[in-house]
Formats: C-alpha cells, sequence, structure tokens
C-alpha cells in the first residue's frame, strides 16, 4: 500500500514503482542516488489501506510527518508558473518573473517553516504570517499590491482531528434539527420555528414554512447550509483535507491531483511547471492523518505554587466575566472515529462518494486521547476553550481586528471564529495578524459581542487580571 517512486514529469512516464512492506511504515528509498533533491518518495494506496484492515494512524501517520516537514523543490513540482494560489483552479494573466513572493505565493518551501512554535505542527511568530488571498471575491492573484490580500499569523494545528469529529457531529446534529422544523412545518401546515443549538452551542434561529422554503435571516456564527467550518480565522474550511488542499496550492506550489487533475481542469499538469499529478490522494491523506492525530493541547504540570494559585484564581475569573461564554472551557465528542474524507467534503476535494469506503483512523487508540476526561455518558470532553462559530469581536469604538480589506468567502471584516485557547501560552504573538505581544493587550483589543467582558477585564484590579494571565499562560502545547 505504500510504494516508494520517482515523480512523473512530463513527458515522461513514472520512472520507478516499487511495492513495500507497509506492516512497519518504513520505506526504503530506491533512488540510485542518495544526494537527490526530491523531497516526495512515498505514495500510499488508499483504496487498498482501507480494504487491508490495517491501522491507517501507523501507516499514514509517518509519511505525513515527513511530507509536512518537507523542504518541497522544482523537482516535486513546487511552483505554479501559470496558475494562481485561488481555492477553484484558476489561470494566471501572466507568469510571474517572481516564484516566491510573500503576497501572492509561493511563500514556503515546508509547512512546518511557519507551523513550528513551540513544536513542527504548531504556530508561527510574526515573520511566518501569510499574505492571504485564496477564497476571497475580485482578488487580483498576480499582484503584489495589499490591498488584495489579508495578513494572517499562523495558527497551530495540534488536536485539530477532535476539531473536526467536534463540527461533524455539530454539523450533522445541526441539520436533524433543520429536517424535524421542515417535517413539522409541512404537517401542520403552519410556519414553525426552530432554535438551533448543539452541544450547548447556540445557532440562532431557522423557520419552515409548509411549502419547504427555510428562512435562515435568524442564523448566528454560521452559513446557510448549516455546515460548521472549524478551521481558519474566519471559520470558512470544514476539513482539515480541504485546508491541507488549498494550503499546498497557495504556500508552495504543490497540487493535489484531486482538484488541479484532469478530471476537473482537463490536465494532469494545470499549473504548467512540467510535473504532473504532484500530489496524489494518498499522499493528502498522510498529511491529514498527521494533522488530525497531533496531540491536543494540555495544562502546564510543574508550574510554581504561586503560579498554581493564581492560574486557578484566574481561571474562575474568566468564567465570571463572560469570556467562557464564548472559549467554551470543553465540548462533549460522541465517537473518535476519523474517516477521510470526511462526510462533509465537497468537489475539489476528495469525497466519500470518490472511493469505496474511506479510511477510519480510530483516534481513541492514541495514548494522548486515552488521557482525556469523559463525562458521565462516556464522551470525551474536548478541552478546547472555544465554541467553533463566528463572533462579531470589532466595531467603531475597537476596530482593532476590524482591520482587514477583503471580506473572506463573504464573511464580514469585523466577523472571526472563536479562537480555540488550548495552547494559547506556547503560541505568541497573538490575533489574526500576530501584531499583538501580549495576552493583555489581545484581551483589551476585543470589541462587538466580546465588549461586555473586555469591559469586565479592564475593570478588574491589576492582580485579578494577571490572574487571568497566569491562566491561560499554564495552557501549552507539550514540547
Amino acid at each position: 500500500m505504500i510504494r516508494v517512486f520517482t515523480t512523473a514529469v512530463i513527458p515522461f512516464a513514472l520512472a520507478t514503482v516499487l511495492p513495500i512492506c507497509v506492516t512497519s511504515g518504513v520505506s526504503a528509498d530506491p533512488d540510485p542516488q542518495p544526494w537527490s533533491e526530491r523531497a516526495i518518495r512515498e505514495d500510499v494506496d488508499i483504496a487498498a489501506l482501507a480494504a487491508s484492515g490495517q491501522d491507517p494512524i501507523a501507516v499514514l501517520q509517518p509519511l505525513g510527518e515527513r511530507l509536512f516537514s518537507a523542504k518541497f523543490t522544482t523537482l516535486d513540482g513546487a511552483g505554479r508558473p501559470d496558475a494562481t494560489s485561488a481555492i477553484v483552479p484558476t489561470k494566471a494573466r501572466r507568469r510571474s518573473p517572481l516564484p516566491f513572493q510573500r503576497l501572492a505565493g509561493m511563500d514556503a518551501n515546508a509547512c512546518a517553516s511557519c507551523h513550528n512554535e513551540p513544536v513542527v505542527g504548531g504556530a508561527g511568530a510574526f515573520t511566518a504570517n501569510v499574505f492571504v488571498s485564496e477564497g476571497f471575491e475580485s482578488a487580483d492573484f498576480d499582484t503584489i499590491d495589499p490591498q488584495f490580500s489579508n495578513e494572517r499569523n499562523t495558527n497551530a494545528v495540534q488536536g485539530s482531528g477532535l476539531i473536526e469529529l467536534l463540527a461533524r457531529e455539530m454539523t450533522q446534529d445541526l441539520r436533524r434539527q433543520r429536517q424535524a422544523v421542515l417535517a413539522k412545518a409541512r404537517e401542520s401546515g403552519d410556519a414553525a420555528k426552530a432554535l438551533l443549538k448543539t452541544k450547548g452551542i447556540s445557532f440562532g434561529s431557522l423557520t419552515a414554512y409548509p411549502d419547504g422554503t427555510l428562512d435562515v435571516s435568524g442564523l448566528d456564527g454560521i452559513d446557510d447550509d448549516l455546515t460548521l467550518r472549524p478551521f481558519s480565522q474566519k471559520g470558512v474550511f470544514a476539513s482539515l483535507r480541504q485546508f491541507t488542499v488549498n494550503a499546498m496550492n497557495d504556500h508552495h506550489g504543490m497540487q493535489a491531483r484531486e482538484r488541479f487533475g484532469a478530471v476537473w481542469t482537463g490536465t494532469d499538469d494545470f499549473d504548467g511547471d512540467g510535473h504532473a499529478d504532484e500530489l496524489t490522494p494518498g499522499q493528502i491523506s498522510a498529511l491529514v492523518a498527521w494533522q488530525a492525530t497531533l496531540p491536543a493541547p494540555t495544562r502546564k504540570t510543574d508550574l510554581p505554587d504561586v503560579w498554581q494559585a493564581a492560574a486557578q484564581k484566574g481561571e474562575t475569573l474568566f468564567g465570571a466575566i463572560g469570556c467562557s461564554s464564548c472559549h467554551v472551557p470543553e465540548l462533549p465528542l460522541e465517537s473518535l472515529i476519523f474517516q477521510d474524507p470526511g462526510p462533509f467534503d465537497t468537489a475539489g476535494t476528495l469525497r466519500q462518494s470518490d472511493v469505496a469506503a474511506p479510511l477510519e483512523l480510530d483516534l481513541a487508540t492514541l495514548d494522548w486521547v486515552k488521557a482525556l476526561p469523559r463525562d458521565n455518558q462516556g464522551r470525551v470532553l474536548v478541552p478546547l476553550f472555544g465554541d467553533l462559530k463566528r463572533h462579531k469581536i470589532a466595531d467603531a469604538a475597537n476596530d482593532t481586528f476590524g482591520n482587514e480589506l477583503l471580506a473572506q468567502r463573504f464573511v464580514a471584516r469585523d466577523v472571526f471564529m472563536t479562537a480555540e485557547l488550548w495552547g494559547i501560552g506556547s503560541t505568541a504573538p497573538y490575533g489574526h495578524r500576530g501584531d499583538l505581544t501580549t495576552l493583555d493587550e489581545v484581551i483589551l483589543a476585543h470589541g462587538g459581542e466580546a465588549t461586555a467582558s473586555r469591559k469586565a477585564y479592564s475593570a478588574l484590579e491589576d492582580p485579578e487580571r494577571q490572574a487571568i494571565i497566569a491562566f491561560l499562560r499554564s495552557l501549552e502545547i507539550a514540547e
């Protein structure tokens, strides 16, 4: 199921394909030149893996880690001279004379070039900021003018498998509620209204009519299709797979077959760099598996007594001033089976309808998952300090977070996804641009729906504010 190969370079065929034993998850490099500058040497047949009964985590996780840290080269297909960073395959208006440039990409050699603090997969310093233009309407993908992109700091991906599983369950629950209110309206002959709530999080209301139409104007913090999209600061990506396919093209010019291949574009070399099918579905699955199985952030266990006492007090104050209404300490998770592709992967990303059976990664087998608390129903309590919901967090009086020039995916410029605070003690700097150096600064930057909590924080005495900082600084990504 894992094979080691030399990347196809048009017009030449695949040079070497060697089957290897998958039970160890380790492969030998058949390249006769051990100094080869290719970064990609392995692939996985995910159809065979899904049918084999083997643990996909054991097979995919090591390869995913290597790919996440790999510095892609032109021998792998890095670069996209004839294509842009757009999510939908888009031809460049003109070839850029610069293969690397910060505003329109490529802008990184490896995923780990930015996701590296305090460990690989983590966050990034201000120097690792990206200029995001993919997914924006009316963007000029060839320009270096900053008005056509928004500057964003690098997010950590630790615990992202649990985040996606929560989002899937909440999406399914909200859609069941939609079906129920539609049925009620149809049966009664009158309009029916449902207050949408899942795992304790409210997403507004939905009104159904007997003719099957819906009034979605009452929805809050979610798209009209009731799909939770937990990834990116704006909450616009539903899955790690979608996020990965987007990022590989945007940042590295590495185009995944499942979106840029012949099925969708009519060519296997959409970016015109002489390399066909630069990333296979198996390689994307390996990257997804590695991210999905990264340990969730935890709490520091070696705090001195004075810090421990302050953190305990700070956690209580954090809830008392209303911060935990959005930064919810924990959400319950029913199932730990992570399917890839997932149920909400859509066209341009490998879908469950594209495969005989999805891979099933059982996160319950991971030691760090076994250590997570459970409620009295046996559900895992995911300590994310978030709600997987969008909120307005800027206003005219406090517009620190309203500084972006473009609306992404029709999400208003002053609306952002609640940042999960687990690990925040390891991920300075703060804010979506990474331009706030302390936790005190980022708390005071909140406006919009967070105004009352920010004012309550401001009204505290300094020792109480410091206690909240002590609590937040105790939430870490283990090294």
